[in-house]
């Protein structure tokens, strides 16, 4: 039974559309089946044809309208019953979109109140460079990559013998000056007796070269005096000659009075000569504790906590003194966040921040906002923009903002450096 009623209504749509293509036909003022007719009977007899045009129109309509009316009119009024049940719950769909997209955009503006959001954003922390402060060759090297080391760890061993050797011959050059120097402060010492006796020697002989010269001088003007009879030219002579002689010897001892006669100076120098050995003993001392720190460079040292990255030294390299051979990334970690000038306003110190890392999902982190820069990112860059030149196009700036994490890390699980985050800054 259901399917006779489904044939029935497929001819009846055949019907209805063979009916309204006939009316159609019928518009344009010709049957489709009786088309070529139609011409031939025009040129038989074209007043017949002029004469019989309305009555066949007018007759083929009625038939067409007759045949086409019934299934046609079923068709529409079923149409329009359908769209009468549909409309209600067209209508229903679209007011729950509306109010779906009203709610949503609601929601979305009272959850991004009062908040400043970017995803110009990653992390940032302090990276360590290592370079060897000495040359040589690589011995032992003690670190892998990503290795996380504490503060003091050794790294890496420079081969030491060579500084080890100029350490020993530096301890023997300080222990030969200290040496030198013992030497002269106990010549000072002598120097402190002995310059004051010399002088007072000096003034001694002084005084008994002039007793010898005045007893030389009588004797010589006695025996000018004496007759040619009572003395000889020998005599003469020889008192002569001693008298002569006494006077050198005063001149001397006059000489040797005045060398002898800066006690004070001569002991200052002897005390300087003592000062200048132990300048030397300083500087010999100076080389000696270099050279013990070159040993102990030997040892390079990790100079915080960190993890070690980009590593490029292996055992058997030789390496120059300030080479970069590895970095060390410390256990800070904080947000630089790229803000648009036009999101600062209300933005402070202090305020929270609420976190979300790309690379970890299920990282909660809060913060807060330490620092704003002085400066937009392109005024630091290498290359800043020369606004005063050219034609002007105004462009957004950001302006780098400095957040610190303050809990949510974990300790397993450490953030790399220059990873993606989404921070959101509570403005109220």
């Amino acid at each position: 039974m259901r399917e006779s009623d489904d044939d029935e209504r497929v001819q009846r749509r055949e019907r209805s559309r063979s009916a309204a293509r006939r009316r159609d036909y019928l518009d344009l003022g010709a049957a489709p089946d009786d088309e070529d007719d139609g011409d031939a009977s025009s040129d038989e007899s074209p007043s017949a044809n002029k004469n019989g045009k309305g009555g066949g129109e007018s007759a083929n309509k009625k038939s067409a309208e007759k045949d086409a009316s019934s299934p046609a009119q079923d068709d529409e009024e079923e149409g329009q019953a359908r769209r009468k049940k549909r409309r209600p719950l067209v209508l229903g769909i679209a007011a729950l979109v509306v109010l779906l997209l009203a709610g949503g955009g609601v929601y979305y503006w009272l959850a991004n109140r009062g908040k400043a959001f970017t995803d110009d954003a990653y992390t940032d922390g302090n990276i360590v460079t290592i370079a060897p402060q000495v040359s040589g060759q690589v011995v032992s090297l003690d670190v892998t990559d990503n290795q996380f080391v504490h503060k003091g760890d050794p790294l890496f061993h420079i081969d030491p013998r060579q500084y080890q050797f100029s350490q020993e011959q530096a301890q023997g050059q300080l222990d030969t000056t200290k040496a030198q120097a013992v030497s002269q402060r106990l010549g000072v010492e002598i120097a402190r007796k002995n310059f004051p006796a010399a002088f007072e020697l000096a003034k001694a002989n002084l005084d008994a070269a002039k007793a010898n010269l005045q007893l030389q001088q009588a004797n010589y003007d006695r025996q000018k005096s004496l007759p040619k009879l009572a003395t000889t030219q020998q005599e003469i002579d020889t008192t002569a000659a001693n008298f002569a002689q006494a006077k050198a010897q005063v001149e001397q001892a006059q000489a040797r009075l005045i060398q002898a006669e800066p006690v004070k100076q001569n002991i200052a120098q002897s005390e300087e000569q003592v000062s200048q050995t132990e300048g030397q003993i300083e500087q010999a001392q100076g080389r000696l504790d270099q050279a013990k720190l070159n040993v102990e460079w030997t040892v390079v040292r990790a100079p915080q906590d960190g993890w070690v990255t980009r590593r490029n030294v292996n055992a058997g390299n030789y390496v120059s003194s300030g080479t970069q051979v590895m970095s060390l990334v410390t256990t800070d970690v904080w947000v630089t966040a790229n803000y648009k000038e036009t999101e600062l306003d209300g933005m402070r110190p202090g305020q929270k921040v609420t976190i979300t890392v790309d690379a970890f999902p299920d990282l909660d982190l809060h913060g807060h906002v330490d620092s704003i820069q002085r400066g937009s990112g392109s005024k630091f860059s290498a290359f800043p923009a020369e606004n005063a030149t050219g034609n002007f196009i105004k462009i957004v700036q950001r302006v780098p903002v400095k957040i610190v994490i303050d809990s949510g890390l974990k300790p397993e699980e450490p953030l790399p450096l220059g990873i993606s985050v989404e921070p959101t800054v509570m403005l109220k």
